[in-house]
């Protein structure tokens, strides 16, 4: 059975989870294809396993849009490829696009869909809800099923004015992904009908990677000599609510507890975060390091005490998922599934959202308690183990994918 994962770009580092699954579902037997609107070379350096012999063949870039005169130059070679390697899928599908929307709409959607129709697939899965607004009717044109992901930011933020964004996408996918009930619960407040197919499957991370270090720190900290170490993990946006880190931060400071921040991340968000870290006096204890390779990543987790995760909504996060494997008590807010993602005080903390004096509390109370630290950390890798293995969550795809192709065929 051949799947098409739609994504916008491939590989990435901070969607490492969809290497993982892409490779994944390969292992699980699936013909399984990448399609995607750019694939930057320098990113293939990141995940070694992404170069074994065959791998790239199967990482697809759509035909050039923009501007329009190149697609329109390009439409008649797209033609030919289809009917080279799809005949019968390409004169369905431009049969029924001319019928419904005429010659130029039809044509213009044929070349969107180009991409899919040489693979001629039996399922297209949309990783990511606002990618297939325009496109989820394409099952019907090609003849295949079609399943969408929500993760988070397509629900909370995208077409919030627009009482209809999602309307093609509740008529014309066969089946919903999303990460946990939290995001359900959302889809249905945006007009998703009770009764769609669904499926939740959390996030899920391969363990082996994650092993945690010996810390060897079983004394209280925040000392001069040996302050608390705290990291953040993720890109460098204002829903992640790093300012509100900052500001927990200088609290900590304040009240003798010394530290040491490190942010992991990149992206537009970084000259304010940059800003606030001078307001607030911290340029000796607070350090952002940029994005890192998942080694790297791995690495400053092994240095760091704690994690941090300010962020005022959030779908899920890998990285708390992450640090829990290894062995790091969590402290985060209670933005949309982080109440899924941590246990309240067995693996770490969560506390409301926007509340600095909240942070700065849970992060001292684990700087003075190092058997609370220890304790954390061990329950944290025993929940990640036995609830979020890779395997269990390629294993769920694998299900939920087969039930969609064979319901009603």
């Amino acid at each position: 059975m051949r799947a098409i994962l739609f994504i916008s770009s491939f590989p990435m580092l901070s969607e490492t989870f969809l290497v993982s699954k892409f490779l994944g579902l390969l292992g699980m037997g699936w013909d399984v294809h990448i399609v995607c609107y750019e694939s930057n070379p320098a990113q293939w350096l990141n995940y070694p396993a992404l170069n074994k012999l065959g791998i790239r063949k199967r990482v697809h870039r759509t035909w050039p849009h923009r501007p329009r005169w190149l697609a329109l130059a390009r439409l008649p070679a797209a033609l030919v490829a289809c009917l080279f390697a799809n005949p019968d899928g390409t004169l369905r599908y431009l049969r029924l696009a001319i019928r419904r929307w005429g010659w130029i709409k039809g044509l213009r959607r044929f070349y969107l869909d180009a991409a899919f129709i040489v693979l001629r697939p039996d399922l297209i899965h949309f990783e990511f809800g606002a990618l297939a607004i325009e496109q989820a009717d394409i099952g019907e044109l090609l003849g295949c099923k079609v399943t969408v992901s929500f993760r988070g930011y397509d629900l909370n933020f995208s077409g919030l004015g627009d009482t209809g964004y999602y309307s093609s996408v509740w008529c014309h996918a066969d089946a919903l992904h999303l990460l946990g009930q939290d995001l359900w619960q959302r889809a249905v407040r945006r007009g998703c009908p009770p009764n769609k197919a669904h499926e939740l499957i959390p996030p899920a991370i391969d363990i082996e990677k994650f092993l945690p270090e010996e810390r060897g720190n079983f004394e209280p900290l925040g000392t001069v000599e040996r302050p608390l170490r705290i990291l953040s993990v993720g890109r460098l946006e204002w829903k992640k609510g790093y300012e509100f880190a900052l500001q927990a931060v200088r609290l900590l400071q304040d009240a003798g507890v010394e530290c040491e921040y490190r942010v992991i991340g990149s992206g537009a968000y970084l000259e304010p975060l940059a800003f606030t870290r001078h307001q607030l006096g911290l340029e000796n204890c607070v350090e952002f390091l940029g994005g890192l390779s998942h080694p790297q990543v791995i690495e400053q987790m092994n240095w760091a005490d704690v994690l941090l995760h300010a962020a005022v909504s959030e779908g899920f996060c890998n990285a708390v998922l992450e640090a829990q494997a290894i062995q790091l008590p969590v402290v985060c807010t209670d933005a949309g599934g982080l109440r899924e993602n941590v246990e309240d005080g067995e693996t770490g903390f969560i506390v409301p959202r926007r509340d600095p004096q909240a942070l700065a509390e849970k992060l001292s109370r684990l700087a003075q308690d190092p058997r609370l630290r220890q304790r954390m950390g061990q329950s944290g890798r025993e929940r990640v183990t036995s609830q979020f293995a890779l395997v269990d969550q390629i294993n769920r795809f694998d299900q939920f994918y087969r039930r969609v192709l064979n319901h009603a065929n």
